[in-house]
């Protein structure tokens, strides 16, 4: 005999219910963007009054009231900057050290990277610990030792020197190794078979999946490389070898009241950065999200 079975009404949420829902959701969202803007302003506020104060006279730069936009304008400032310090000396050095470190740190890190994180030997957990160790060691407990090792090699003074220093970095080793986890390893084993050499699986497979983190790793190291003052302080002693944040160091003890000219030497130091940054920040996120998966 059939029996018929009523199915039970499903319990609805009350119109006005949801409608309260949507409407605090919306305001949440809004709330949170106010907040984040407001963060930003704040953040950016610093560079604003930085880039609006090379393009003032000396005597409107620290005006009370603070005047927030230049009256005229002063573009000159951008040709005295040239004509009164060794600017494109320090520009062309600094670009210099960092490109040249940038590549090493990302050829270095990314093929030891590939070592640790594909390869299979005895000792490699256990070496690749000592190794990132190394990154809670501070660079001055070891300063002295590498400046006296610089000066017996006949690199003190050179370019040489920061280039040697800086060529290998154990956080760029870190940061591909994470990052080369997440990439299956059936793609190399298949490549193995296929009779691909190490090198070759290296520089035709997960390489050139590893964009997001090569893009990571090289505005990183071009970040610090770039801003870097200590190290070119203490190897770099003529004036001809000086990086840009020397040169704006001795710039602003000699023209200690030209405030509108170092703050234009600001902006210029800045500039490459804010440019190299913007162009890069997709993958500098996504590299950062993705660096700490594993596959």
């Amino acid at each position: 005999m059939a029996t018929l079975t009523l199915d039970r009404p499903q319990a609805t949420t009350p119109r006005p219910e949801r409608d309260a829902r949507r409407r605090r959701s919306v305001l949440g969202t809004i709330v949170l963007y106010v907040v984040l803007i407001a963060a930003a302003a704040v953040i950016m506020l610093p560079f604003f009054w930085m880039v609006t104060s090379s393009l003032k006279t000396n005597n409107q730069v620290f005006t009370v009231p603070i005047q927030w936009f230049p009256d005229p304008v002063v573009w000159s400032n951008y040709v005295d900057i040239w004509a009164k310090s060794d600017m494109s000396t320090w520009l062309r050095n600094t670009l210099i050290l960092s490109v040249t470190v940038t590549f090493l740190q990302v050829f270095t890190g990314s093929f030891a990277a590939y070592g640790f994180s594909k390869m299979r030997f005895r000792g490699r957990d256990v070496l690749f610990l000592a190794y990132i160790g190394t990154i809670a060691v501070p660079w001055q407990a070891y300063m002295i030792p590498q400046f006296i090792l610089m000066s017996r090699f006949g690199l003190s003074n050179t370019l040489w020197a920061i280039i040697a220093l800086q060529a290998f970095g154990a956080f760029g080793v870190f940061l591909m190794k994470q990052y080369y986890d997440s990439i299956p390893e059936e793609l190399s084993e298949a490549a193995r078979i296929d009779g691909l050499s190490e090198y070759s699986i290296w520089r035709r497979i997960v390489l050139p999946l590893s964009g997001p983190a090569v893009a990571t790793l090289t505005l990183l190291t071009f970040v610090n490389t770039w801003n870097d003052y200590l190290g070119p302080l203490i190897y770099l002693r003529d004036r001809d070898l000086w990086t840009i944040q020397i040169g704006l160091k001795t710039f602003v003890s000699q023209y200690n009241a030209e405030y509108a000219l170092i703050m234009t030497g600001s902006v210029l130091s800045v500039l490459p950065i804010a440019i190299i940054f913007m162009l890069g920040q997709r993958y500098f996120v996504q590299g950062i999200a993705t660096a700490g998966l594993k596959g």
